[in-house]
Order: structure tokens, then sequence, then C-alpha cells
């Protein structure tokens, strides 16, 4: 009750105040009441209107401490460093024990980069203030400033210490120790914090996500689970829930989690696309292609709910459907290695050599340096009859890979087509010495160059009898 007096008392001097600047009235104002003021138009973005506020508010109460210290904020907010420290030595001189004006201070040097002797004015502040836990958390942001991250958790423990409901020190006290790599460590904190404070549904979805990283996710749903019974309508809990369900294969689990969510709030296209992967994995097709619908209904520009659809279809060997929808994703990223991989390897299936080869290539071109992508893009140049193209594609994905008798077998398969004789007999041993039981490679790939008794001979004179 006293709170609501409190807040109607607020209320009625803000209605007050702008009643007197529309009338060109002039009312009177306590100067705890122009603080008040000052400090709601700048959180609400409305400069002018708290320089207005403070400009009166001076005329009324020339001598308040407490609106020259508003004063000083603006100052500062308006980079006017040097009136400000003015003004703050002004105020030292009157009330040398007022922690604010070392606040302010801290605050000036700190725009200045002096993060160092900002930490020195807030040590100072501490000895005379009543809230610890708004310096301490000061102290903490000018050591982030300096990327001193052990003594900024120490900061914003120290905060918490004192305040256990601040939830950005929380935050930050976790962001640290993930920075500092100390992963456990962050776990076992936030295990001393919830039994002081267990009904912390932050402490155990910070809990929740540090499991998950550590992959522990038995222990990461088991938070995620606190987190929600303590607020049911966390829906990022609900949604880290589903995450670290999925990895525990639990479908229908990780399916409930992820509604819960649209529930909540309106649907989001990754909640509708991980509940169609889940319905896939439980092999629910018609529920997981209408879910991936969904994705791509709800965000036409996601590129990954177009992916999942042509996956499906690619599943199904419904290459058409799958052709179009990859398309789609490659509207939208056309920079994707594996979007190109896939639309390669559509194409592939579809007969459709050159769209396949021009896939492929695409594909190493944006960074897929895998074996079987290189290897894909040489087949499709040899069923082309583009053997030189497919030779020089060979040579360099040989640099990645310098010892895979399939690059070997192929290169010999193709300089031997081009009756290369020499160079194919020196990659074809290459490919004997690496693996000899890979030679049916020759015999699938280049029937005609397999079926010479030149090549049979070679092959039994350089292979090892076992």
């Amino acid at each position: 009750m006293h709170l609501d007096h409190e807040e109607e008392d607020y209320n009625l001097s803000l209605s007050k105040f702008e009643s007197m600047l529309k009338t060109n009235k002039v009312f009177f104002f306590d100067s705890e009441e122009f603080e008040e003021i000052i400090l709601h138009y700048l959180d609400m973005g409305k400069a002018t209107l708290a320089k207005k506020a403070l400009k009166l508010g001076l005329e009324q109460h020339p001598k308040s401490t407490g609106l020259k210290l508003v004063q000083v904020e603006m100052l500062v907010y308006d980079d006017k460093l040097e009136q400000a420290e003015k003004l703050l030595n002004e105020l030292y001189a009157i009330e040398p024990t007022n922690e604010e004006i070392f606040i302010q201070k801290a605050n000036i040097y700190s725009k200045r980069d002096q993060h160092e002797k900002a930490v020195e004015y807030l040590n100072i502040a501490l000895k005379y203030t009543e809230d610890f836990a708004d310096v301490y958390n000061l102290i903490g942001m000018e050591y982030l400033f300096m990327d001193n991250l052990e003594q900024a958790k120490q900061s914003f423990i120290k905060c918490l210490e004192e305040d256990i409901e601040d939830q950005s020190a929380l935050y930050n006290v976790v962001y640290c120790y993930e920075f500092l790599d100390q992963n456990l460590e962050a776990i076992e904190y936030l295990k001393t914090y919830i039994e002081r404070n267990p009904y912390s549904e932050i402490a155990w979805h910070q809990s929740g996500r540090l499991y998950y990283g550590l992959k522990d996710y038995e222990n990461a749903v088991r938070a995620f689970e606190f987190s929600t019974y303590i607020d049911d309508e966390f829906i990022g809990a609900y949604m880290e829930m589903g995450k670290a369900q999925e990895r525990l294969k639990k479908y229908n689990e990780a399916i409930e989690s992820y509604q819960r969510t649209i529930e909540l709030d309106d649907p989001t296209s990754y909640a509708l696309l991980r509940i169609g992967k889940c319905y896939e994995k439980l092999g629910n097709k018609v529920e997981a292609l209408k879910y991936f619908n969904k994705t791509v209904h709800e965000d036409p520009l996601l590129d990954k709910g177009w992916i999942a659809i042509t996956d499906f279809y690619v599943g199904q060997k419904n290459f058409q459907k799958a052709l179009y929808y990859v398309n789609k994703a490659l509207a939208i990223d056309d920079q994707n290695r594996l979007y190109w991989k896939r639309f390669g390897t559509i194409n592939k299936s579809m007969g459709n050599f050159e769209e396949a080869e021009f896939g492929y290539r695409k594909a190493v071109e944006f960074g897929d340096y895998q074996l079987d992508t290189w290897l894909f893009w040489v087949d499709m140049m040899h069923q082309m009859g583009e053997y030189n193209n497919a030779i020089l594609t060979l040579i360099q994905s040989a640099e990645y890979f310098p010892e895979e008798a399939e690059i070997e077998y192929r290169l010999a398969g193709l300089h031997l087509l081009l009756n290369e004789t020499e160079k194919g007999n020196f990659h074809l041993s290459n490919g004997l010495r690496l693996n000899a039981k890979h030679q049916t490679l020759l015999q699938e790939m280049f029937p005609t160059v397999w079926e010479r008794p030149s090549v049979q001979e070679y092959i039994a004179k350089h292979t090892k009898p076992e």
C-alpha cells in the first residue's frame, strides 16, 4: 500500500509538471520531486524536458545538492566534462562525505577512459554509501571496461552479497565466469547462490545454460524445469529445455517444450522448425512437413526452413520438389556451401550433370573442401566428358588430400582415357600403393580402361601377392 501511495504521488507530480508546461503557470515542487521528474525524462530519452525541469528546479531550489548532482549527471551525459568537474568540486567543498559526488567523479573518469581512476573514486564512495550493491556494480562495470574479468567477477559477487535480487549483477557474474572459461566454477557459484535464493528463475536458467554448454543435458533439463516451475511463462527456459531434450532424444518432451513457447507468445520460426525436426526424428512425416511449412510461412526469409523441406523431400526421393525448395534457400543465401552441395546432389540424382557440376563447383568456391564434394564435382565433369578440367580439379583437391587413393585412381583413369599412359600408370601405382583393394574404383568408373590388357598387366605387376 505504501508503494502504491508513493507511485500515486509520483504520477501526480508528473501530471502537475506537464500541466504547468502547457499553461505557463508556475507551480511549486520540492527538490526531490524535481529530481524524480528529471530522472524520469532522462530514462524516457526526453532530454529537452529533463533540462526544462532542471532549470525550473534550480530556480526554485538554487542550493539543492541533489539537483546540482542531477545537473552534473546531465553535463556528463552531454560530454561537458570540465563543467561537470568544476561543479563537483564546488559540491565537494560543501558536502565532502556525499557518496554521489565520488560516484559522479568516477563517471567522469570513466568517460575519459581512465577506468583505474574511476575505481579509486568508487572505492571512496564505498566509505560513505549505504547502497553498497550499486557501487560494487559500478566497480564491476569499470573492471569490465579494463578487461579485468577476475576483478569484475569479484565485484559483481560482492554486489549480490549486498542485494541478492540484482539480476544484472547475476548475469554479469555468469558472463565473467564463462569468459574466463570457468564453467564448472560458475555452476558451483550458482549452487551457493540458489541455496540463498532458491526461487531465482534466472539462476536456474543460467545453470541450465552452463550444463548444456558442458553437454550435461540431464542436469540442463532439470535446471530449466526448475526455472519454469518458478516462472511458468519463462519462454527462454522452455526453448532451452527443448534443445536439451532433443539432445537426449526425448523428442516428444521437446515438442511439448517448444509448443509451450508458442502458447505463451507468437510462434517463432525457430520453435516451429525444431518441432518439425522432432516429428521427423519420430518418423511422423506428415506432422514434420506440416511444421516445416509453418516455419516458412512464419518467416519466408528463414533459409533453414526451406532447407528442412528440401531434406525432407530428398529423404522421400522426390527430387523435383527438393530442387524447388533448395532454390528457395539459395535465393536467400547464395553463398552457403551446404546449400550448393545439396543443389549439386539433387541435380546429380536427377541426371542433370551440368547443373550438378555447377552446384559442386559453387560449394567448393564457398569453402566446402570435403573430399566427397571434390569427388562428386570431378565425377560430374567425367560424365560430361570434361576430362582435362576433371584432372585439374583432382590435382587441386590433392593439395588438401595428398595421400588419397580415390583421387589417384580417378587421375589414373582420366589420364589413361586420354591415352596419357605414363601419367596414368604413375597415378595407378600410387593408388595401388595407398589402397590396393580400391582398384575396383577403376573398374566401376572407367570400365573401358579397366578392360585393357596393358592395365591388367600393370596392376598384376604392381600388386604385392597377399
